[in-house]
């Protein structure tokens, strides 16, 4: 299906929204980047579904009533239309560009229970809100869980009015609740679908096939103790016994009365002979040592600085610039008398062969940061003229993200470097290294590729 889709992309659709680049894609719809210059939105997504007569006009009704519906922890849905694309009928629906969704997560790894618990604080909001307005998401699960900026998210072209019929729903899934089948949509078929996606972010797969479901005696074993028994209670076989949304926010309350996010880092310091040993590793679970973090910026700027003070006196001509190492949302490097977090950035020798003028570290979101597991190393090759500016920027060595990718290549092109006294083009890369910490990134020079 894919490969069906990818003919599309190039394409406009009604002279308005082109089609970039296919995002994702199922056997009924298809998801493209585009951009949406009215609301001058450079990056928007544009879902399109063949159209038939008997759905099409319902569809687009529906949609544009959700475009009513405002809430910080729903897409937002901008445009809805018909169109037609090599000689078939379309209808489409532009929404909000999400730079990452659980579905992408989950085949790295798994969620901690702490995650979860911060994944499941917006969605509870964004499904107590339509809930209470008589709507349901209607398809929750890891794909319709996405992130704008540092915003969880819930997917709004699946919402539809509770009580609506299921009849021409697509293949059901171990997201859709038994009932489903031969009924219709409801609040309570929003909370079986929850506790199948709380159930894959913990162990990565889903709880059951469509054919042999996993029912509440059957994860118990599997999951923490903390969302077993909420997991238990969501996938109830009868609708009546699950639990509403609000029984669950308040399930959740009681188990974590303080926000994850807001938990206290304990301040207080260290004596140096206690100091424990670096712990071994542990993606996901481990969190940057802030006061080492802070304590060792200062030294590693008074180290640059005195590398900047020899270039400056044997080249008194170029203007000043820092050393090409830096570290993201301006917080300060580790200590070189203390022991370096197992997570945080390694901090390259200072380069001085090509000083930088200005340094584009780009700005990760806290939410797109908690995905990395380890680091995330991407190199960008950029041509810089005469004067210093970066004319071209390309992706030399790819990370394992295509965000990271996209980010660093973006961030590289708005490096400056130093003039040069020669009037030939050089060529530079600029290495990015991300971490749950922090991000570092140093130029090198570089051959001109063959």
């Amino acid at each position: 299906m894919s490969e069906v889709w990818a003919k599309l992309q190039n394409q406009v659709i009604n002279g308005v929204f082109p089609l970039r680049r296919l995002l994702g894609c199922s056997d009924h719809s298809g998801v493209f980047l585009t951009e949406f210059k009215a609301r001058n939105l450079p990056e928007a997504a544009l879902k399109l579904v063949p159209a038939t007569e008997a759905l099409a006009n319902t569809q687009l009704a529906l949609w544009k009533e959700t475009a009513a519906l405002s809430h910080p922890h729903l897409i937002r849905l901008f445009e809805a239309g018909r169109c037609e694309l090599e000689g078939l009928p379309f209808i489409f629906v532009v929404m909000d560009y999400a730079e990452q969704t659980l579905a992408q997560i989950l085949p790295l790894r798994a969620l901690t229970p702490d995650e979860v618990a911060e994944m499941l604080r917006p969605t509870l909001a964004g499904l107590g809100f339509l809930h209470r307005r008589q709507w349901v998401q209607g398809a929750l699960k890891p794909s319709n869980i996405l992130v704008v900026g540092d915003q969880l998210k819930l997917a709004s072209d699946t919402i539809r009015p509770s009580g609506e019929s299921a009849a021409n729903m697509a293949q059901p899934s171990a997201y859709d609740p038994p009932e489903t089948i031969k009924g219709s949509y409801s609040t309570a078929g929003d909370v079986w679908s929850l506790g199948a996606t709380m159930f894959e972010a913990l162990t990565q797969h889903p709880p059951a096939s469509a054919d042999a479901r996993v029912y509440p005696g059957d994860v118990s074993a599997t999951l923490p103790d903390l969302f077993a028994g909420m997991v238990r209670q969501c996938l109830y076989s009868n609708p009546a016994e699950r639990p509403t949304v609000a029984d669950l926010e308040t399930q959740l309350q009681r188990a974590l009365p303080v926000p994850v996010a807001q938990v206290p880092v304990p301040q207080a310091p260290v004596p140096p002979a206690a100091m424990p040993r670096p712990p071994t590793p542990q993606p996901a679970v481990s969190r940057p040592n802030r006061r080492v973090f802070i304590a060792a910026l200062v030294v590693g700027l008074a180290v640059v600085l005195m590398v900047w003070a020899v270039m400056r006196n044997s080249h008194p001509t170029l203007p000043p610039a820092p050393a090409a190492a830096t570290v993201s949302d301006s917080k300060p490097a580790p200590s070189l008398d203390t022991p370096r977090h197992p997570d945080q950035p390694t901090l390259p020798e200072a380069r001085i062969s090509r000083p930088m003028v200005h340094e584009e570290i780009p700005d990760v979101p806290h939410s797109a940061r908690d995905t990395i597991h380890g680091r995330i190393k991407v190199a960008v090759r950029v041509a810089v003229d005469s004067a210093g500016n970066v004319t071209h920027a390309a992706l030399e060595t790819p990370g394992t993200s295509k965000y990271f990718d996209h980010v660093a290549t973006q961030a590289a092109g708005k490096w400056k470097f130093a003039p040069a006294e020669r009037q030939e083009p050089r060529q530079t890369v600029v290495r990015f290294e991300f971490t749950r910490s922090g991000t570092v990134a140093h130029a090198s020079p570089s051959q001109p590729s063959p």
